[in-house]
């Protein structure tokens, strides 16, 4: 990446989660990344997506703040797993009006950003 784009301009071109950890500079074992790649990448939206708020206006302060959520996201998954943290909907079971339980999830949480 070019030291000239800005964050936002440097987080549209990442792709992978190697992408995101390599620019943020965040050692990581690749098996771990292999393994839990999607998982990491949305729970580092979802740690920005609380924090968005209250993210100060200076653009080193925010790329900081997204290091530490990008880092703490990866580490997550160094210390449990995918179905353990459950991030993505489809592994989080709620309980049935008839008693069971259910790991449903409609097209439009599916398709919401």
């Amino acid at each position: 990446m070019e030291d000239t784009l800005t964050l936002a301009e440097a987080m549209e071109d990442l792709v992978s989660a190697e992408d995101f950890l390599d620019y943020f500079e965040i050692p990581y074992d690749a098996s771990v990344v292999h393994v839990n790649r999607l998982h990491i990448l949305q729970r580092f939206h979802d740690y920005l997506a609380r924090q968005a708020p209250n993210l100060p206006p200076e653009e080193e302060q925010q790329r900081a703040i997204y290091r530490l959520w990008l880092e703490r996201a990866y580490l997550d998954f160094t210390v449990s797993d995918a179905l353990t943290e459950k991030v993505f909907a489809v592994f989080q079971h709620v309980a049935t009006p008839e008693g069971g339980m259910s790991s449903f999830v409609s097209l439009d949480k599916v398709f919401r950003q």
